[in-house]
């Protein structure tokens, strides 16, 4: 049976067999029994290769006082989740991050060490917002994850492509002035229109 341990762009935990293409973590979630018992533990959530960047490095599952290795899609699944991409193994990718948070938010990327971010971040992301101010389409950048008709949605070339653990489904045409739900966390998307271009797995499904 699947572990629940693949991350949908709400942030929440699900289980499935599909096995993503970057994997990340928030701390030990783990109880006793190793089930994944919290939805956090560290305030530094992360993306991740699913190759080790450290030889001889193995990801355990299921222990105590180890990690809580979690799956996504893709970056753009792990960015509506709240998560920044890794300093060590994903390094290009979170300087990018980085500068275009930086960009985007109005600050001296010297002030954005990763503690910073991951505090601003963290602010952001907790509680999830049910009644989340709308804003139109025409204002969102590529790599937002929208709910739209209930369901989540990547935002990609003007167009909605319905997200699955799998893959996504075919796409739609969106009219720009149409209101939507933003589930991308508001300093992920201020990085976004900075010009972040997130990792998409689009073709899939």
């Amino acid at each position: 049976m699947p572990r629940a341990n693949r991350v949908t762009p709400f942030g929440t935990f699900e289980a499935s067999p599909a096995r993503g293409s970057l994997m990340g973590n928030r701390g030990d979630l783990h109880d006793r029994e190793g089930r994944i018992a919290r939805a956090w533990r560290s305030r530094a959530w992360i993306s991740c290769t699913l190759e080790p960047w450290t030889p001889g490095y193995r990801v355990i599952f299921d222990q105590r006082g180890h990690y809580t290795p979690l799956f996504f899609l893709d970056e753009a699944v792990a960015l509506s989740a709240g998560h920044r991409p890794c300093a060590l193994c994903r390094r290009p990718a979170y300087n990018a991050f980085r500068a275009a948070l930086a960009e985007g938010l109005d600050v001296s990327v010297r002030t954005l060490s990763a503690p910073a971010m991951d505090q601003i971040l963290h602010q952001a992301r907790l509680p999830r917002d049910a009644a989340a101010a709308v804003e139109k389409i025409a204002a969102l950048p590529d790599g937002a994850f929208v709910l739209h008709r209930q369901a989540p949605h990547l935002l990609w070339n003007n167009r909605l492509h319905p997200w699955s653990h799998a893959g996504y489904g075919p796409a739609s045409a969106c009219n720009p002035e149409s209101e939507v739900q933003p589930l991308t966390p508001a300093p992920i998307l201020a990085a976004l229109k900075a010009g972040y271009r997130p990792l998409a797995e689009i073709g899939l499904g």
